[in-house]
């Protein structure tokens, strides 16, 4: 039950946090959850080849999926918000 409140109140709280951050300091941000992911990833990569019997090897190589696309995704909608910022060519209008 208590972990089920830090996860609501986890949402809640990072919901609020992120609605309430400027455009222009989205791609900053995201730059530095990148990283993050990044770190989740490795973790991810270390707990898979420590695993020892099916069940662990098959969550460890989902939490590799998983935070694989988590940072892919990241760095994908990170380009999307710089190609915003970037002047647009109106030479052949």
């Amino acid at each position: 039950m208590i972990t089920l409140f830090v996860i609501a109140l986890a949402a809640i709280v990072g919901f609020e946090i992120i609605s309430r951050v400027p455009a222009i300091l989205h791609t900053p941000l995201m730059s530095g959850s990148n990283f993050i992911h990044g770190v989740v990833l490795i973790g991810a990569m270390i707990a898979l080849g420590e695993a020892e019997g099916f069940w662990q090897t098959t969550l460890g190589f989902i939490a590799v999926v998983f935070g694989a696309a988590n940072a892919v995704g990241g760095y994908v909608v990170t380009e999307r918000m710089l190609e915003m910022f970037k002047p647009s060519d109106k030479k052949g209008k």
